[in-house]
């Protein structure tokens, strides 16, 4: 517990200020982050080998090595194979235009001119084809737009070229993880730093349930769902399996979006009810999983933030601040909470709390 409340009111303070920081520089802050994310999911491994006797530079290289030849493999395996569920797909277009020209509601099909599953394939072909070729005028209004967005197009160019300098980021946050931590802790004052510290290794348990066991979760989501999709023979369904898996980073909506695109092509292609029963149960039973074994293992209840909580902290921090704040508001959120019941401790603790009613009052 806590003797002085004030230093709960203070750090929040500080996250809070650091925040509205970022977002002021999110152009730049977006990079960094995702760049800090992936050390924090990182450095155990460089910590692990560092007590196997390494260097701590020997360490992050190595480490930071494994990470570029592992997501280098990865994405030799992702580009085929999404390129190729892709050709699969507009070979069996025509069938799935004519499916979906049955479904369409005759009204809406005579308002489109749409005679047959021909005029609706011609539809899409073309919409299609007017993405491809998009005119220089359309590329010089997005690139005005992009640069508008960013403030600037010096600001713009910042911001681009920090995307490509994340491998720089992230390699000099390996290095330097534990010495900046360290060198935080320095500037505490002497009478609140092991306070404080206690506090940081809670939030930082936190966040390293989020971070490390969160994004694992998605990761498994996303196997999970491809493999049975594909069994069950859906089209895209390593699009779909990736796509639901990564937005499980908001509880629930991976799955909601899942369930939509898997049986909707799932219909169109069967013409049955079997196939979209078993892409529903599919995603049913490895929700299922999910709750049961899958966070259970790998995140437990360090995070302690309630799904509905989590939510919302998105929904708010989207609206209100872009991707920056998709990418802050379950961290802050997280944060805050812990700041919040170390607050209600030292508030049930207090004499005011603890001091019995007067006799004959309510």
């Amino acid at each position: 517990m806590f003797r002085n409340p004030w230093v709960l009111v203070a750090t929040l303070a500080g996250i809070v200020l650091c925040s509205l920081f970022l977002v002021t520089i999110r152009s730049i802050a977006v990079p960094f982050l995702l760049a800090l994310i992936l050390a924090y999911f990182l450095d155990p491994a460089a910590d692990y080998l560092e007590a196997r006797r390494f260097s701590r530079p020997l360490a992050v290289c190595t480490v930071f090595a494994a990470f570029l030849v592992a997501a280098a493999a990865v994405l030799a395996f992702l580009i085929p194979a999404v390129r190729s569920e892709v050709a699969l797909m507009q070979k069996a277009l025509p069938t799935y235009a004519e499916s979906l020209y049955r479904a369409v509601p005759s009204p809406l099909a005579d308002f489109l001119g749409i005679a047959g599953g021909e005029d609706l394939q011609g539809l899409v072909d073309r919409a299609i084809d007017a993405g491809r070729n998009l005119s220089s005028d359309v590329l010089k209004q997005i690139a005005v737009f992009l640069s508008r967005a960013f403030s600037s197009t010096f600001g713009f160019l910042l911001a681009v070229l920090g995307y490509f300098i994340i491998p720089v980021y992230l390699f000099y946050l390996l290095r330097d993880f534990d010495r900046m931590k360290a060198g935080v802790a320095d500037l505490i004052p002497l009478r609140h730093r092991r306070q404080i510290l206690d506090l940081g290794g809670e939030i930082d348990g936190v966040l390293s349930g989020f971070i490390r066991g969160q994004l694992s979760v998605c990761l498994v989501l996303a196997v999970l769902y491809s493999l049975g999709l594909a069994v069950i023979g859906i089209d895209l369904a390593l699009v779909i399996g990736i796509v639901s898996g990564m937005a499980f980073i908001i509880p629930y909506l991976g799955t909601i979006l899942g369930i939509i695109a898997a049986t909707i092509m799932a219909a169109l292609k069967f013409h049955d009810l079997l196939h979209p029963l078993l892409a529903i149960g599919w995603f049913l039973l490895v929700q299922g999983l999910e709750g049961a074994v899958i966070t259970p293992f790998l995140v437990g209840d360090r995070v302690g933030l309630h799904p509905l909580a989590t939510i919302l902290a998105v929904l708010i921090g989207g609206e209100l601040f872009g991707f920056l704040g998709l990418l802050l508001a379950v961290p802050v959120a997280a944060s805050a909470n812990v700041l919040w019941r170390r607050l209600l401790v030292t508030y049930r603790g207090s004499a005011f709390f603890a001091a019995p009613a007067d006799k004959g009052k309510i």
